[in-house]
């Protein structure tokens, strides 16, 4: 009786073995895909000197169940947004022979600088409805007229929305660049900013995403302050913190410069 107690608890327990283990090993499978990722600096000091800097973003993703770096099973999208500030669209008319300012748009709260790069086209990513929802690309820009001057209704929203657009993209400060986030291993991918000379100060906010399939899978950010340094930071930091004080210096360099000028010219 033992004997056959025994054996019974065996069978039970192997059964169970045979049981868990599958479940185990699906388990384990199905553990969800995780983003590590970090920047190649966290800090940029814009000196008198200074002509840009790229910025490295490389990342990592966890219980990866890509076959090959190109096989494009997944899809990475990384934002860069510099500090929002006011802008202003201005539409010109010629009158006279003369082209003057004849209405303007003012956008309150848009990027001072905006960068999208990707593993290969957004529209191929993701819907429009999920890019839009993360903000993500051109399209998905949340830029809303403050004010208005000489516009009539907002049927001319859409033309001045692509100037500020296209204005933003001749200074280098607005980018799309589809194809610039790659693979280089299994779960590795990098990419890259190129931050232009006329950087705005301030601080900037880098989001990563992970895609498969058109389904938003992982999300991460992290943080990157843009700061004057040397000389350019003191001038900065006066015209912003004591601006009387500033602009009256402004006035003395002016009028001492203007004085040596004239005397040079006098004795010459």
């Amino acid at each position: 009786m033992t004997t056959r107690l025994m054996q019974l608890w065996f069978t039970v327990f192997c059964v169970f073995l045979l049981a868990s283990a599958p479940s185990g090993y699906a388990q384990n499978s199905r553990n969800p895909e995780q983003l590590q990722t970090d920047l190649s600096s966290h800090e940029i000091f814009i000196e008198t000197n200074f002509n840009g800097v790229r910025i490295i973003v490389f990342g990592a993703v966890d219980n990866s169940r890509q076959p090959t770096a190109n096989s494009g099973f997944y899809d990475v999208v990384v934002s860069l947004r510099g500090p929002d500030e006011n802008v202003v669209a201005r539409q010109k008319q010629r009158v006279a022979g003369l082209w003057i300012n004849n209405s303007s748009m003012m956008f309150r709260g848009a990027p001072s600088y905006y960068a999208v790069l990707s593993t290969k086209p957004l529209a191929e990513i993701a819907s429009a409805q999920l890019l839009g929802n993360l903000g993500l690309g051109f399209n998905s820009l949340k830029l809303q007229p403050e004010s208005t001057l000489g516009v009539g209704d907002g049927a001319e929203l859409p033309a001045f929305r692509s100037a500020v657009i296209a204005l933003k993209q001749q200074e280098r400060l607005y980018l799309e660049a589809p194809g610039a986030v790659a693979f280089v291993g299994r779960s590795l991918f990098r990419g890259a900013f190129d931050l232009p000379s006329n950087t705005p100060v301030g601080d900037y906010t880098a989001e990563i995403y992970l895609f498969y399939n058109g389904r938003l899978l992982s999300t991460d950010e992290t943080k990157i302050s843009v700061g004057k340094a040397g000389v350019g930071q003191l001038v900065y930091a006066t015209a912003f913190d004591r601006p009387v004080l500033y602009g009256l210096a402004a006035v003395l360099i002016a009028v001492i410069s203007g004085l040596a000028g004239s005397a040079i010219f006098r004795r010459y």
